[in-house]
């Protein structure tokens, strides 16, 4: 029997289990479906503390030689949860192994290696994965926001990177706008967001359609805002055209701006 030690961490937490280990679950058994590829991070994006992987690792170096000496796993059956903030760990029982499990169930599927790409619907790699979620119509380049800005054409840019990364870098003519605040429909975000979109509309002498373009780091969670400014453009603020920046702050710095910080 093959035993599979898996560890994870992100930002300040951390996950510790060994699957397929005297009849306890494989890792299809728990997770026999992929999340939506648009909801899942990388280190990349969500960043973690190099601390954390440092004990996770050397955790799951301690299940190897347990198992090797004979002793067990105290993990086979369990997941170990680690809190860096808080300094605390706790365990989280496992649900079984599946009789019906695709891999190691009774009447197994799944014999051979897959590809893994093609079933997560993202790639294998650390890299930032690009986000499709929006038409073409929907999207304008840094070279056309540039042009925007040459002409001093009307419209409001929102930022909707996390403030800790505002303060990195910035365009200073941006509003900053947090996603995590338009996904939960911040009354305070939301109003002040709507003056400025009423001041920027009187400027354009009440352009019908006025322009409001969105830019976050590389151009995937300015595309979940525009969906969500779309469905509440018409009730809070009137008539606009909401756009992302394809390819973000880091396309503006290689393209537009080779002195604008890459993080």
């Amino acid at each position: 029997m093959h035993h599979f030690k898996s560890a994870t961490a992100l930002r300040l937490e951390g996950q510790l289990v060994v699957y397929n280990h005297e009849g306890g679950p494989c890792y299809r058994c728990l997770f026999p479906t992929p999340p939506p590829p648009e909801t899942v991070t990388n280190c990349a994006d969500g960043g973690v503390l190099g601390v954390v992987p440092g004990i996770l690792g050397c955790l799951q170096a301690l299940e190897v030689l347990k198992i090797a000496a004979g002793i067990g796993s105290s993990f086979s059956q369990c997941m170990l949860v680690f809190d860096a903030l808080e300094g605390r760990f706790r365990n989280i029982k496992l649900r079984p192994k599946k009789r019906d499990c695709a891999v190691c169930g009774d009447h197994p599927t799944i014999t051979a290696l897959q590809d893994y790409e093609a079933f997560c619907g993202s790639s294998a790699t650390d890299n930032c994965r690009t986000l499709s979620l929006l038409p073409s119509d929907d999207r304008i380049s840094v070279e056309e926001y540039k042009k925007l800005l040459k002409e001093q054409a009307p419209h409001v840019l929102i930022d909707v990177r996390p403030q800790v990364e505002v303060e990195i870098c910035s365009l200073a003519h941006a509003l900053h706008v947090p996603l995590s605040k338009l996904e939960e429909k911040n009354e305070e975000c939301l109003e002040t967001l709507g003056k400025i979109i009423c001041e920027g509309k009187q400027r354009a002498n009440g352009t019908a359609a006025f322009p409001v373009y969105v830019i976050c780091k590389l151009g995937n969670d300015s595309q979940k805002a525009v969906q969500i400014l779309q469905a509440l453009s018409v009730k809070e603020f009137g008539s606009l055209v909401v756009k992302d920046i394809r390819g973000g702050l880091m396309a503006w710095a290689t393209k537009i701006d080779p002195t604008f910080p890459q993080y």
